[in-house]
Formats: C-alpha cells, sequence, structure tokens
C-alpha cells in the first residue's frame, strides 16, 4: 500500500506542479506573432502530450525514490523541464531555453543509459519523454533560427 502511494503522491505532484507551471505561461500574443517552422504542431497539443508525460516521470520518480537508481539525476532533469517554460513563454528567451532544453535531453538520455540495464522498466518509460523532448529541441532551434 505504501508503494502505491508513493506512486500516486509523485505522479499527481509532478502533473500538478507541470499543470501549474503549464497554465502559468500560456503562450499568448508574444509566441502568436513568433514565426514558426512548417512542424509546428497546434497549441492545444502540448497539453495532453505533456500529461501523459508527467504521468510516466511521475512513475519514473516514484520508482528512483522506492527501489533505488540515480534520484539525483532524475531531480536535475525535472528542474530543467520546470524551468523551460518559464524561461520560453514567461521571460521571452528562446535561445536560452534552447539551452535548458539541450540540457535537459542529454540527462533523460544519460538518464535512460543508466537505467537500462538497472531498471529496464523506467529507461523504457523515459523514451516518449526523451522523443518529445527531441522534436521540443528541434521546434525550439527552429523558433530560435526563425525569429
Amino acid at each position: 500500500m505504501r508503494s502505491v502511494l508513493i506512486h500516486l503522491a509523485f505522479v499527481v505532484a509532478i502533473t500538478a506542479i507541470g499543470a501549474f507551471i503549464g497554465t502559468s505561461t500560456i503562450p499568448g500574443d508574444w509566441y502568436s506573432g513568433l514565426q514558426k517552422p512548417w512542424f509546428s504542431p497546434p497549441n492545444w497539443v502540448f497539453g495532453p502530450a505533456w500529461t501523459v508525460l508527467y504521468v510516466l516521470i511521475g512513475v519514473v520518480g516514484a520508482r528512483k525514490f522506492l527501489y533505488g537508481g540515480p534520484l539525483a539525476l532524475w531531480i536535475a532533469q525535472m528542474a530543467l523541464n520546470f524551468s523551460w517554460s518559464p524561461l520560453f513563454f514567461g521571460l521571452q528567451m528562446p535561445a536560452a531555453a534552447l539551452g535548458v532544453i539541450s540540457m535537459m535531453w542529454i540527462l533523460i538520455a544519460v538518464f535512460i543509459q543508466k537505467e537500462w540495464s538497472r531498471d529496464r522498466l523506467s529507461a523504457l518509460m523515459f523514451i516518449p519523454y526523451l522523443a518529445w523532448v527531441t522534436f521540443a529541441f528541434a521546434l525550439n532551434a527552429a523558433i530560435v533560427a526563425l525569429n
């Protein structure tokens, strides 16, 4: 029962923090006015995508808390994750946000590599996250280049 509660707490906390940051930094007129690449999805895609990812990230965080593993690495990538949106949308600094998402990508990839032989399930649960961050990096880089 303790394990279930910890998993639930991580999932709820990570999803709630992500939702708070997302609703606090909603793309507005500034973002609408930017030149975007052809592969830029509609804004409504981001909320559902991040919700699914935050559930996965929360489960993995609970697993690291309960069973060991690179918890510090998980925390570091979360700090970068939670700082990207305020930097990109809030402060309107896409070039700085590109630096943050680059570091985030590296930490996620390192996490997957470290956990691949130790906790394959956690590594596998981070693969969609790495894929999405790869896409977000490309989108961020294209916005920097176009603007």
